[in-house]
């Protein structure tokens, strides 16, 4: 739907790169539709880096601290700035509404949303919510999930399952033109290595003992890592040590065109990493972060196995030899990687930022559209399934 006035929508999307990337991609979808958007971040340099090119919406950094261990006097000295920093801002320009895609930045500016008198919601990537979003869900009035496992986990909420937005630049390409364009022989295999966007110590650990049987197994294979700013140059010096041809970074502003190149991956669980892997139907080993809370990603990576659009092998398992096995299927066999890669394509919800955008939307011109969701509400009503 087209606005007849803007209006204004606050995405809150900062702290890691599985809330960042799917909040631009709503705020893109917003933006074209006429809406005017205030991205939301936190200062980690993930986010800033992300947003360092943004055009057509506003980016604002607020100070909100993660809940980690005992720092909680830190966090609440956070939270609170946060908050402040946001009413300030909302009294400044007053959304219609407020998104929170989940994590610690969400909170502070859906309250903030509430008390200026905005419309609320949030996004649930992941199958299992965060404590973020199981706090936030009694507080707004409706929640959008990627996952239909998630939805009764979020208590009252009203829940549409939209599915995990990603960039639009994340579409299906010819391996071989993504190969050349990074550098690559485009006639060879490639196996992709994510650790999200941080990247993973434990799998970049288990890939780099795993090496020497992998050089047995595919002398032909070339290697994108990702490994995170910490093990650049131990994982560099690893593959230099065996001669293999490997394109080693701590992150990549490009990653339409790495998993383009790839012929498998293999990954870390989190949400965004699936909705991206699944966008591009590509074929994956899946190595879930065992301290990941709730342990939501071994939940995520079930629903991909599940379907058939990956294999798992827990971190602890992830030794050399199984390792191999596991990639051996994807690597080896054409039919399987097809197979696997056709089942990935049916969980991508290609329209999910438009979906969210729409609701949203909707909700900006309706009946409630000057107060927010819960004013006039008497009752919550019973879950909206949209498949």
């Amino acid at each position: 739907m087209s606005l007849s006035r803007p209006v204004s929508v606050a995405v809150a999307c900062g702290g890691t790169g599985g809330h960042l990337f799917p909040g631009m991609a709503v705020g893109r979808a917003l933006m074209m539709r006429g809406a005017l958007v205030t991205l939301l971040v936190s200062p980690k340099e993930v986010d800033q880096a992300a947003v360092r090119d943004v055009t057509g919406m506003r980016v604002e950094t607020l100070p909100a601290v993660g809940l980690q261990g005992r720092n909680h006097a830190k966090f609440g000295w956070g939270f609170l700035r946060s908050f402040w920093l946001s009413r300030r801002l909302f009294r400044r320009e007053t959304p219609v509404m407020v998104l929170a895609m989940g994590g610690f930045t969400g909170a502070p500016p859906v309250l903030a949303g509430r008390w200026a008198g905005a419309a609320t919601a949030l996004h649930e990537s992941n199958t299992v919510p965060g404590r973020a979003n199981r706090m936030l869900a009694r507080w707004v009035g409706n929640s959008f999930v990627g996952f239909a496992e998630a939805g009764p986990r979020l208590g009252g909420a009203r829940v549409v399952v939209t599915g995990t937005p990603v960039r639009e630049i994340f579409r299906p390409m010819e391996a071989a033109a993504a190969r050349i364009e990074l550098g690559l022989d485009p006639g060879r295999p490639v196996l992709v290595i994510l650790g999200g966007s941080q990247g993973a110590t434990g799998l970049n650990e288990a890939v780099r003992a795993a090496l020497p049987a992998m050089a047995r197994h595919w002398p032909t294979l070339q290697y994108i890592h990702l490994t995170g700013a910490r093990d650049v140059s131990a994982m560099t010096l690893a593959y230099a040590g065996l001669g293999l041809d490997a394109r080693v970074s701590a992150f990549s502003d490009r990653m339409d065109l790495v998993l383009g190149a790839a012929t498998t991956a293999l990954a870390r669980s989190g949400a965004s990493t699936l909705a991206e892997l699944a966008a591009m139907g590509v074929p994956s080993v899946l190595v879930p972060f065992p301290a990941a809370t709730d342990d939501h990603q071994r939940v995520n990576a079930e629903a991909f196995v599940k379907a058939g659009a990956a294999r798992m092998l827990a971190q602890r398992d992830a030794q050399p030899r199984l390792l191999c096995d596991a990639l051996s299927g994807l690597v080896d066999s054409a039919v399987e990687r097809e197979r696997m890669g056709a089942a990935a394509v049916r969980l991508h919800r290609a329209d999910a930022a438009e979906r969210i955008a729409e609701h949203l939307l909707a909700a900006a011109s309706g009946p409630f559209a000057s107060r927010p969701w819960e004013s006039g509400v008497p009752a919550q009503p019973r879950p909206e399934w949209i498949r």
